[in-house]
C-alpha cells in the first residue's frame, strides 16, 4: 500500500466518489475507499471520521472562506453588494472542480441522509454569514435576510452549474441567480 504517497486526501475523495457512483453510498465501505485509493483503512480514518465526511470534509474551509471574504469587503458596501462580492470571490475556489462537484452532487441527491447533511452545511454557512453581517453593523432582520438570500443564490447557482457541462464558470451562474433574485425583489 502506498500510504506515504502524496495527496492521500485527494485520492480518498476521488476513490470515494467513484465507488459511491458505481455502487451507491450505503453499499460502499471505508475499507473499499482506502483500497481503491491505494491506502490503508487506518489512513482513511486519519483523514475522515466516517465515509460521509469524505463528501463534507471541506465544509469548514468553505465556511471560513465565505466569512473571511465577507469580513474583508469594504464597510461602505451595501449588504447585498457585500454578499455579491463574497459569492464572486468564493466561486474561484471551484475553478477546475466542476467534474468533482458534479459527481458529489449526484451522490448527495441520491441519498436522503446526505441531502440532510448538505442542508445543515448550508444553514451553518448562512448563520456564520449573518453573524458576520452583524459584526459589520448590519441589524437584524437585514443581516439574516441577506445571509439567507446569499445562500439561496449560492445553492441555486451551484445546482445549475453542476447540471451543465462545465463550459461556464460557477461565478457566471451565481451572478445570474443574484440578478434573478434582484428582479423578483423589484417585482419584475
Amino acid at each position: 500500500m502506498g500510504r506515504w504517497e502524496p495527496n492521500s486526501r485527494g485520492r480518498l475523495e476521488q476513490a470515494a466518489l467513484d465507488l459511491y457512483s458505481e455502487h451507491g453510498f450505503e453499499q460502499t465501505t471505508a475499507a473499499q475507499i482506502a483500497k481503491r485509493a491505494g491506502l490503508t483503512e487506518r489512513t482513511f480514518f486519519r483523514h475522515y471520521a466516517d465515509k460521509r465526511e469524505v463528501l463534507f470534509g471541506g465544509a469548514h474551509q468553505l465556511e471560513e472562506a465565505f466569512v473571511e471574504t465577507l469580513a474583508a469587503t469594504p464597510e461602505t458596501a451595501a449588504p447585498i453588494d457585500a454578499m455579491a462580492s463574497t459569492l464572486e470571490t468564493v466561486a474561484a475556489f471551484f475553478l477546475e472542480r466542476h467534474e468533482f462537484a458534479r459527481q458529489r452532487a449526484a451522490v448527495i441527491s441520491a441519498n436522503a441522509e446526505l441531502r440532510e447533511r448538505e442542508l445543515i452545511k448550508l444553514a451553518s454557512l448562512s448563520a456564520a454569514l449573518a453573524a458576520t453581517f452583524r459584526q459589520r453593523g448590519v441589524k437584524d432582520p437585514a443581516a439574516s435576510l441577506t445571509a439567507e438570500a446569499g445562500m439561496a443564490v449560492f445553492k441555486i447557482g451551484f445546482e445549475r452549474w453542476v447540471g451543465e457541462n462545465g463550459e461556464r464558470t460557477l461565478a457566471e451562474f451565481l451572478r445570474e441567480s443574484l440578478d434573478e433574485l434582484k428582479g423578483v425583489a423589484a417585482g419584475e
